[in-house]
């Protein structure tokens, strides 16, 4: 038996801070605002949000837990768009990588929590 994944929940330093970046980022490519700090995409998958509690250690690069989330993109044209409105809202976002034909954006939110908006060639493997 599979099992779908259907949320991802994410606890942020500060709402105020964060949900900006997030409503920007989510209506570029494509989720829905169902209520305040939940957001959800045509195929059923949900992101949720909540303040993180005070005391608590900050996202590392290379420490134990999530280390990026993935959105595949329907273009390299697109990335490129996702890039261009981000910085257009005013987020801090880097440049577009090329990873062996693969059109890679890797973006942080205010707590440094890693997204990444691909476009794969056909053929190519999404993971490695």
């Amino acid at each position: 038996m599979s099992f779908k994944v259907d949320h991802v929940t994410i606890l942020v330093t500060s709402l105020k801070d964060s949900m900006p970046y997030y409503t920007k980022l989510f209506d570029l490519i494509g989720f829905t605002k169902i209520r305040d700090y939940v957001w959800s995409n045509q195929d059923g998958f949900f992101f949720q949000f909540d303040q993180a509690k005070e005391g608590t250690s900050n996202y590392e690069r290379y420490g134990a837990g999530m280390n990026h989330i993935g959105f595949s993109a329907p273009s390299a044209d697109f990335v490129q768009e996702v890039q261009l409105k981000m910085k257009d809202s005013g987020f801090n976002v880097p440049e577009i990588q090329n990873l062996g034909g693969a059109h890679a954006l890797f973006m942080k939110d205010p707590d440094g929590i890693r997204f990444e908006i691909t476009y794969y060639p056909p053929g190519m493997q999404v993971v490695d």
